[in-house]
């Protein structure tokens, strides 16, 4: 029985060792996800605050882009047609490249004209 023992000393650090890159890349995804959905709800805030801006005679490229905060302008591209805001914000991430996967795109109104 002692030799079984012996034989199974660290087998647990080595399956630990193992798992722990999958736990890692689990982590890194799960983050890269809430990263996504974050840029997708600011994307929609920055296009109401486009829109609103449009309703009160502002600038709506500039009340859209306050809207984001301190976001790269890199990272944002705010369209404006007739009435309409869309604004498109590509999330930070962690590996080059996945940024144009995960872009966020959101439009809002402004309503008719009177």
């Amino acid at each position: 029985m002692r030799r079984v023992l012996r034989c199974e000393r660290g087998q647990a650090s080595v399956e630990l060792v193992g798992v722990l890159p999958l736990i890692v890349l689990l982590a890194l995804g799960v983050g890269q996800l809430l990263a996504a959905g974050q840029a997708r709800e600011l994307a929609g805030h920055a296009a109401e605050a486009g829109a609103v801006a449009l309703l009160q005679g502002s600038e709506p490229r500039g009340a859209a882009r306050a809207a984001l905060g301190r976001d790269p302008a890199r990272r944002i591209r705010v369209t404006v047609r007739a009435r309409t805001v869309a604004v498109r914000l590509r999330p930070a991430t962690v590996l080059p490249g996945l940024d144009r996967l995960l872009v966020a795109t959101a439009t809002a109104d402004a309503g008719p004209t009177r």
